[in-house]
Formats: structure tokens, sequence, C-alpha cells
């Protein structure tokens, strides 16, 4: 049995699934959520920082308000979260008090994450949660996010925070064991993968669909996840959370459920949402010998070479690097506008001040802003 990396991992994301914390769509399931908060607090008191993402808005705000059947219209999910959210944060803040802890409730949507002066807010404010003892409980903004804005699932979620934290291990806990070769359910002889590495292909080959009716994150979402994590050098450990002291077991280092590991180094912060921004304003298209450089070096890239400069972004907006054949190299934030890197592409950076009259940088985009993808 290998070793469990959550042993040696002092800062931890813990993502709880909609059927562990609402008792397969019945309600908010009280003693489960009591259970996570004496574990939660037990590796708090050995010295583990926890942020939890637990799911379970909606389907609390269905039972309260006597709905059978989950709404399809957009805005009637929304009230049942918003309805769902204040029983959600009630049960918890009395769970923890218990333990004299206390909590903080956090409301994500990807705009959030996707901005870099919210990204750097929502940072800092769960950094200082952590170091006040506080425990950060994080769910989607149901209430106000639409399909554009959506992570789609909690597993997304707990991967993008903990990139933002720069969390050493992100733990998925659901009503499956972990992985398996196949879906054992209809494969009897799937075997059970013990470990991996975050982000090969065959993972994703072997998780099939979404699994639980209450929840929107299959197997194949996890997947994703741990190779989301693994970005910022976090491994990630798939789990059931119907195993007895899961948590603290695992703290103890008993290899439980599937753990993929992260084969990359930490990036810094900055490239971590990077490497995960969304909302990529415009494109410079770049030649063959600046592509290889981004890709072999990680250098800066120059005017020189990039072609052509595709879509509207101001400095300091993140844009993307690709190639003749459209494929993305690399993605920064700019040091010009999209009319000044017009002006100025195909030539030397000596060249800028006399045909801007000025020059901020002699990069558009500086190597330290920059991230390979």
């Amino acid at each position: 049995m290998h070793r469990s990396v959550i042993a040696d991992s002092s800062r931890l994301v813990v993502k709880v699934g909609s059927s562990l914390v609402t008792n397969e769509g019945r309600g908010l399931d009280h003693e489960a959520l009591k259970r996570w908060a004496a574990e939660i607090a037990a590796l708090n008191r050995a010295g583990k920082s926890v942020v939890l993402v637990s799911s379970g808005a909606i389907a609390e705000g269905l039972q309260r308000l006597g709905w059978k059947n989950r709404p399809k219209a957009l805005h009637e999910l929304q009230a049942a979260a918003a309805v769902g959210q204040m029983g959600l944060v009630q049960a918890y803040e009395s769970c923890f008090r218990e333990h004299g802890l206390r909590t903080a409730q956090i409301l994500l949507t990807h705009e959030d994450l996707a901005d870099r002066t919210r990204y750097l807010n929502a940072r800092s404010t769960l950094l200082t949660l952590l170091s006040l003892g506080v425990i950060p409980i994080i769910n989607e903004n149901d209430t106000v996010v639409t399909a554009e804005i959506k992570f789609g699932d909690n597993d997304t979620l707990g991967a993008l925070v903990t990139n933002l934290i720069e969390a050493d291990a992100l733990i998925i806990l659901t009503d499956q064991r972990g992985l398996y070769t196949a879906d054992p359910r209809k494969h009897p002889d799937a075997q059970f993968v013990h470990e991996a590495h975050a982000g090969t292909p065959e993972l994703e080959a072997m998780a099939g669909g979404a699994g639980s009716a209450v929840g929107t994150g299959g197997m194949l979402t996890k997947i994703i996840a741990a190779k989301r994590a693994a970005r910022s050098g976090a491994h990630t450990v798939i789990a059931s959370g119907r195993e007895a002291d899961v948590l603290s077991r695992l703290a103890a280092g008993e290899g439980i459920g599937t753990q993929l590991i992260a084969a990359t180094t930490p990036l810094a912060a900055r490239k971590q949402w990077l490497a995960d921004h969304l909302q990529v304003r415009g494109r410079l298209v770049v030649d063959d010998g600046a592509a290889r450089v981004l890709r072999e070096q990680g250098s800066s890239l120059l005017p020189v070479g990039v072609v052509d400069v595709i879509g509207d972004f101001l400095r300091g907006e993140v844009v993307s690097c690709v190639t003749f054949e459209g494929e993305e190299v690399a993605r920064g934030l700019v040091n010009y506008t999209a009319n000044e890197a017009r002006k100025i592409m195909r030539l030397s950076s000596k060249q800028i001040e006399g045909v801007l009259g000025y020059v901020d940088e002699p990069e558009l985009i500086h190597r330290d802003n920059l991230v390979v993808i």
C-alpha cells in the first residue's frame, strides 16, 4: 500500500460531494456534516490548514422549498441555491463551533478567478482566514452564476482553489472508492487504481460519465480536476467519504483511495492564474522561431517574433500566443495595447521608441508574466 501524500501536506483543500452531504438528495445529512467537522478539526489540531469546498446548497434548497424534482429553469435553481445556502452554512457553522473553530463563507464564480484583481483579492482573503485559524467553506455562487461563468461542478472549483492558495494537495471525497480502470458496476473485472500520475491521457480514457444522480461531477471531472491541480504542483486523492475517519487516516499516511501524483514543480502563483485563465482578450500570432523559443526556453516574447495581432486588448490583459495553425503555445500579460502591438510587431526592441514615441518594456510579454501551455 502506498503511503498517503496527505501525510506530508500542510495546506489542504477538501472537496465533499453532494451525495455525501445531502443523504442522496434528501436535504442535509447533519450527522455527516458533524463527521466532516470533527475530522477537519483533527487536521487543524495536527497543524494542517484546511479549506472546505462543499456541495449541497441546491439539494438543501429543494428540500426546504418542498420541491420533489430538481428544476431545469436557471432562475428556479438559483432560488433553490439561495435558500439552501442558508441551511448549508448554518449547519457547518454550528458543527465547527462544537470544536472551537470559526468558519467563513466564500461564494465564487469563474469570473472571480478569471479577473486578475478579483483573483488576488480572493487569494488574499483565503490566506488571511487560514492564518487566523478560520475554516473557509467555499461553494459556487449559484445564485448569480450563468452558463458562461459556471465552473460546472465543484471538482473544478476545488482544483482552482487549490491553485489559488498553492495548496499541497486536493482531497476529493465521493461515494466511490476511487478510480478504476473501467466502471466496476458494468465491468466486474475492472482493476482499482491505487496510484497514477495526474494528467496522463490514459486516466481520462478510464473515467466514465457522471455516477451520481445528485451531483454534476462524475469521475471524469475528478480526473480533469486532478490534472488542473497538478499545474501548481498539488497532488490529488480521490477517496470514499463513506470510509470511517478517512481524512484522519489519510493524514496519518494510510494509502486510502486513488492518489494522483503531480509531476510538475510548483508554478509561481501568477503563472497558475495565467494557466487557468479562461478569458483571453486577444491573440498574438508568432513565427516558428518564437514558438520554439517559448516552448523550449520559456523566454520572453519580443515584438520581432510576432507576425499578427488578433483582437482588441489593453496593457496588462491576458493574451494567447499562437502558431500560424492556431495552436496555443503560451499565454501571458501583455505590455502593450493591441494597437501598439500592431505597430511594433516584426520590429526589434530597439525600434519601439522610434515607432511609438516611448518604450514601456522591451518585451511584448515578459517571461515572469508568461506561462507555456
